[in-house]
């Protein structure tokens, strides 16, 4: 399991379950929330209804029913029209009965149903006849919880004299679609702010992870070789100086790595020629009467060899300096058409010489940010590849075109091709093929140089055979950031 997996997971635990917590509280309370405002609207009905049958008890503490049976029945048969949210009421639905001080029903809105009945074990008229407050909630249907009834009662008094209780009921439907339409909303809102809460846990493990991850990435950059950078901005100073750690050690490594690497690619490369150089003296220093047409053949060895070393030094040296590179020092706008046309003018003697044609395709204007020498270098050691490989009577194409990052350049040439067995091994140090005319070989470093100049420049170099034959050269180049 991943860290920003972990994280994620205990951000849900927490967050997540206190968020589960809330939202499950919050919904479970709607329906008693509503019901209790209903039985508080339902004690102030019945205070004032049985105020009202007050003034209708006779001196013998009987109720007089004639006029509250009217009031009563015109008001449960009144006409409604009434919009409460999502619910439409077209009638009154409040039931209310009157029952005297023994508990038998006088008086029932319901077109005088339960009249005469006893109703003195009811716990609204039971508790209301011992003077406490008398409600209860009762289920028309046992098995239906929407069926529930609620009923709140008021004692009718004289002369602080109980004669009487006058009780009203009100069924939970109306409450249960209010109830159902609150908790779609509440579930919209829940889901709603669910996905936020999964969202948020997810951008917090990944800004969390992110400066882990790309740490990983810089160092397996580092690991195998392949140019890497650090963000300039972590979250956290912890981070920051971890980075810093990492960078410091990159440098140490590369630095030991750099010279160890150099010194023995040197001595590998310079014990050949030295050798050939030694053998040459000794000859020379041992024959002294060698035939001069001889003796100018190993003066001209000697001379060959050592003009030898000192490109591979050159070329070495150079390489160690680029490699040796954070980044671009001082990067300036290089237009490269102009560059381009630059290199062919300078080749122009040995395609001469070597009945090579060269077509340069490219459009008028296409810049780059970067090293104008370092690209002038990688563009001439590609076109001098070009030239070493193709047979006279051949031609190079030299093609450069924008990319929305950068630019892409690329050289094709007629020669033979490049052998499969090499394609993996081109780029590195002293690798070299034979030349097709002289079977000599080069020193190997000019395609790690492009290499090198390429990463540089945020992009890479590639080599592969064309299908129409011979090979093809791709440099691509992207707008890099200075060196620090």
């Amino acid at each position: 399991m991943t860290i920003r997996t972990r994280i994620f997971l205990v951000y849900l635990l927490i967050i997540g379950g206190g968020y589960v917590y809330l939202f499950s509280s919050i919904l479970g309370a709607i329906r008693p929330r509503y019901l209790e405002s209903m039985e508080a609207t339902l004690i102030d009905t019945a205070a004032y209804l049985a105020a009202v049958a007050e003034t209708h008890v006779r001196p013998d503490d009987t109720i007089d029913l004639a006029p509250l049976r009217r009031a009563f029945d015109a008001a449960a048969s009144r006409p409604l029209a009434a919009r409460v949210y999502s619910v439409q009421k077209t009638a009154v639905d409040l039931r209310v009965y009157l029952t005297d001080s023994a508990g038998l029903v006088l008086y029932d809105s319901e077109g005088g149903r339960d009249e005469g009945r006893d109703y003195s074990r009811w716990n609204d008229v039971l508790r209301t006849l011992r003077g406490h407050y008398g409600a209860r909630a009762t289920r028309l249907d046992p098995d239906d919880e929407s069926s529930l009834v609620i009923h709140v009662a008021a004692p009718v008094l004289r002369e602080e004299r109980v004669v009487g209780v006058l009780s009203v009921g009100k069924p939970t439907a109306n409450i249960n679609a209010l109830v159902a339409a609150v908790s779609a909303r509440v579930w919209l809102a829940g889901a709603l702010g669910g996905g936020l809460v999964l969202a948020t846990g997810l951008a917090f493990s990944v800004w969390i992870t992110t400066p882990v991850e790309k740490l990983t990435a810089y160092a397996r950059a580092v690991r195998d070789g392949r140019p890497a950078s650090l963000p300039k901005r972590f979250a956290g100073r912890e981070v920051g100086e971890l980075r810093r750690a990492f960078d410091e050690m990159r440098a140490a490594l590369e630095g030991k790595a750099h010279v160890e690497r150099y010194t023995q690619a040197l001595a590998h490369e310079i014990k050949a020629p030295l050798a050939a150089i030694r053998g040459a003296a000794e000859l020379l220093a041992e024959d002294a009467a060698m035939p001069a047409p001889q003796r100018t053949r190993f003066l001209q060895n000697l001379l060959s060899e050592s003009a030898r070393i000192q490109t591979i030094v050159e070329r070495l040296l150079q390489l160690a300096a680029v490699e040796a590179r954070r980044g671009l020092v001082d990067p300036a706008p290089v237009e490269l058409r102009a560059l381009l046309e630059e290199r062919l003018a300078a080749a122009e003697p040995v395609l001469h010489a070597k009945n090579i044609s060269a077509a340069l395709a490219a459009p008028e204007a296409v810049t780059i940010t970067g090293e104008r020498f370092l690209l002038s270098q990688s563009i001439g050691n590609l076109l001098q590849n070009a030239l070493e490989f193709t047979p006279p009577g051949g031609a190079i194409t030299l093609s450069l075109r924008a990319t929305p990052d950068g630019a892409e350049i690329t050289v094709d040439d007629t020669g033979p091709g490049l052998p499969d067995y090499a394609l993996p091994r081109l780029f590195e140090r002293f690798y070299s093929l034979p030349r097709p005319d002289t079977g000599a070989k080069s020193s190997g470093l000019g395609l790690a140089f492009v290499r090198e100049v390429a990463h540089l420049h945020g992009g890479d170099v590639r080599l592969e055979n064309r299908v129409a034959g011979g090979a093809r050269a791709t440099l691509v180049l992207r707008h890099p950031q200075a060196a620090v």
